[in-house]
């Protein structure tokens, strides 16, 4: 397994499945700490550039949790309009990058942009984590869903494993399925047809020999899966076909659930509101089926796993 320290996180795609069950298993351990509400001082005096272009509440604000649960401490902006990274006379990225690596001793970074990621990593001499670059990847996202899978079901091999709903253009979909392609699970993949994984994804899978179906009625394979992956349509994706397309996206009803095993678990990456009301109806949140609740929790730990890898505090 190669070494995590100083090194960018971009893409799942780069990870080993060793290296995942090394950060799972940091991440179980990180979890009680979370858990316990304690601080640990493995990052003391060490500080988090946090970049956001883009808008977000639970990567950047469990990335700061993260950080601050490590005992280092975070700065930099929630929104590009805050700073020089935008307006009439904005600064290019990677002279953004130059500026704020002086100032600490890794980066996260959310941005519109696809390969805004691998920009910043090329030029920073700090490591550079991806929070989210346009309908590319968010590797801790997947991270994280990887996680929740093997916390709820003691296993990543042997499952059936869905994916729901706008497969082409959602980034932590495509992080999920490069981590899930590691591992002995089927993949059973749900959408319509305009909203599949794009050729570069199939052609992956089938290098890696993973097995995978491709379905547009999630009532056709309900009863097999042992976990529903949910995620929302994405706008910026989806274009002018928004309103269409919205219309004959996968709603995910108590009933529906209730047609799945007794032990499904169902998982979204949030948010899960639109135009037409909740994707996943309240109905499903107080079942044991619900999990979306607590991938936001061991998304901190994921967080916390990786931070410390890729600062050295850990091996």
């Amino acid at each position: 397994m190669s070494g995590f320290k100083n090194r960018d996180i971009i893409s799942t795609k780069d990870l080993t499945r060793a290296e995942i069950e090394h950060v799972l298993e940091l991440a179980e351990w990180m979890l009680g700490v979370n858990r316990r509400r304690t601080s640990l001082k493995l990052l003391d005096g060490m500080i988090l550039g946090s970049l956001f272009f883009q808008p977000s509440t639970r990567t950047r604000l469990s990335f700061e949790a993260a950080m601050h649960r490590l005992g280092g401490s975070v700065i930099g902006f929630a929104s590009p309009e805050s700073s020089r990274a935008s307006g009439p006379r904005a600064e290019t990225l990677e002279d953004t990058v130059r500026t704020v690596e002086r100032y600490c001793d890794v980066i996260v970074m959310r941005h519109p942009e696809t390969g805004a990621a691998k920009r910043a990593a090329d030029v920073a001499s700090v490591p550079v984590i991806n929070g989210g670059d346009g309908t590319n990847q968010h590797p801790t996202q997947g991270l994280l869903d990887t996680f929740t899978i093997w916390k709820e079901k003691g296993t990543l091999d042997g499952l059936n494993i869905g994916m729901v709903g706008d497969l082409k253009s959602t980034r932590g979909m495509h992080s999920l399925v490069y981590c899930l392609s590691n591992f002995k699970s089927r993949l059973i993949f749900v959408s319509p047809p305009e909203l599949r994984f794009g050729e570069d994804v199939k052609k992956h899978l089938k290098a890696k020999r993973v097995e995978y179906e491709e379905f547009t009625n999630l009532e056709d394979v309900i009863e097999e899966l042992d976990v529903m992956y949910v995620t929302r349509l994405n706008k910026e994706g989806a274009g002018s076909a928004y309103e269409t397309l919205l219309k004959r996206y996968p709603r995910i009803t108590l009933d529906i659930v209730k047609k799945g095993k007794k032990d499904l678990i169902v998982m979204h990456d949030l948010p899960r509101t639109d135009e037409l009301g909740l994707q996943i109806s309240a109905d499903v949140d107080d079942t044991p089926h619900a999990k979306y609740f607590d991938e936001v929790e061991y998304g901190v730990a994921v967080r916390m796993a990786l931070l410390a890898l890729v600062l050295g505090a850990v091996e």
